[in-house]
């Protein structure tokens, strides 16, 4: 056991934080599970409600970082492929739009008044 106050209080969030990542990764696991058995399954209707179901999982461990960014997008790739080869017609990634404001006119100035 730690001696030192900031030790022992590392220890304790460090505790938490794994208790915390735990949870998001057996939810992550139990949700990839889900999908499986839906696919097995063969019902286009249960494919897709557990997709979101796991996409939705997928991202939530990959914002708390258990995850890396990278692996959860890979994660989801071949749950879509999946998917779409079992027979449920999964839309593709909507296109990106453009976030760039649209350019204002230029008003006309007001001649001075002399």
């Amino acid at each position: 056991m730690p001696i030192i106050k900031s030790a022992k209080k590392r220890v304790k969030v460090s505790a938490k934080a794994t208790a915390r990542n735990v949870r998001t990764k057996r939810a992550m696991r139990e949700a990839l599970k889900a999908f499986a058995k839906a696919v097995e399954a063969g019902k286009k209707d249960q494919i897709t409600e557990a997709l979101g179901k796991a996409v939705s999982t997928i991202d939530t461990a990959a914002k708390k970082a258990v995850i890396h960014k990278n692996k959860a997008a890979r994660f989801k790739a071949r749950l879509a492929a999946q998917a779409n080869s079992a027979g449920a017609k999964i839309s593709p990634r909507p296109k990106a739009t453009s976030r760039r404001p649209k350019t204002k006119t230029a008003k006309a100035k007001k001649p001075a008044s002399s």
